[in-house]
């Protein structure tokens, strides 16, 4: 059953920055959710992250996770904007 849950997304940088200095968000879902629905859902919710978002990428437990990995209840959820460094 697709239960309501709010999963928190921990921001860094640009993404930060965008989110008028805060370092996370909340995000309304549902379990069984996949990284891209969140993606999805964290540009719908959030607009002023929905362009970063299409850039980013999405990390749980510290770790990237592709597309279709389902999110797990307590994880620890980051969204990483593009970095550039020399």
């Amino acid at each position: 059953m697709n239960e309501p849950r709010t999963i928190e997304v921990l921001l860094f940088a640009g993404a930060s920055e965008a989110a008028d200095g805060a370092d996370r968000v909340i995000v309304r879902s549902h379990d069984h959710i996949t990284a891209s629905e969140l993606m999805k859902q964290l540009a719908d919710q959030h607009a002023a992250l929905a362009p970063l978002a299409r850039r980013s990428r999405l990390a749980i437990d510290q770790r990237y996770v592709s597309a279709d990995h389902v999110i797990p209840s307590g994880a620890e959820v980051a969204l990483i904007p593009p970095v550039s460094g020399g």
